[in-house]
């Protein structure tokens, strides 16, 4: 497999679900101002829409969305636990978190607040309308370890990623101590960690 991504963005989970499940995958970094690779190949001819994830399959297939990615990384290591069966109710649980996260809180939230293009006005709407959304996820949270079940899945990782946005986009995060323990303690599994170490470094050397 072969993973286009951009540090600081949500190509981060996909990341983190590849290392949880242990699966072999080259890694590209995608210059999302230019829309090439960073080895000079234009991005567009590879997914069309000039966003990451994109994630080119064994067979070839490029798959694109980063709830969808990320459903099918882990259903390729059904025994990592990171996405219930298909067809169960757990796995519409796992799709109701990863589409929340995906509108209410990246596109609704920090695509808006990352956005130079976006006025002032709507960025401060945008920020303002952050609260009543992570009032709802702490409340879910204040009783339970991951979104979804009793172990971590692909909504952990993705929540987590967004959580690791407050901070550069001028979120404080202090008002929901819920979401700050939970961000701390899914930081300390290993292949967590690693992913945002992996980026880390990458950041540091631009």
């Amino acid at each position: 497999m072969e993973l286009y991504f951009a540090p600081l963005s949500c190509s981060l989970a996909t990341r983190i679900a590849l290392y949880e499940t242990g699966q072999e995958a080259g890694f590209h970094r995608v210059v999302m101002a230019t829309k090439q690779t960073e080895d000079g190949r234009d991005y567009l001819a590879i997914n069309p829409k000039g966003q990451v994830p994109a994630l080119v399959t064994d067979a070839g297939e490029v798959l694109t969305e980063g709830p969808a990615v990320l459903q099918y990384v882990a259903d390729l290591a059904p025994e990592s636990g990171l996405a219930p069966a298909a067809g169960t109710l757990e796995r519409t649980r796992l799709h109701q978190w990863l589409n929340y996260i995906s509108s209410e809180l990246h596109k609704a939230v920090y695509f808006m607040l990352f956005n130079p293009a976006i006025p002032t006005a709507m960025k401060d709407y945008a920020r303002g309308s952050v609260g009543a959304k992570y009032d709802l996820l702490s409340a879910h949270l204040a009783d339970r370890a991951y979104l979804v079940g009793d172990s971590f899945t692909v909504a952990d990782g993705y929540l987590v990623v967004t959580l690791g946005w407050a901070q550069p986009a001028g979120v404080d995060l202090s008002p929901w101590p819920v979401l700050t323990a939970y961000r701390d303690r899914i930081l300390t599994r290993p292949a967590v960690g690693r992913a945002f170490a992996d980026e880390a470094a990458l950041m540091a050397t631009d």
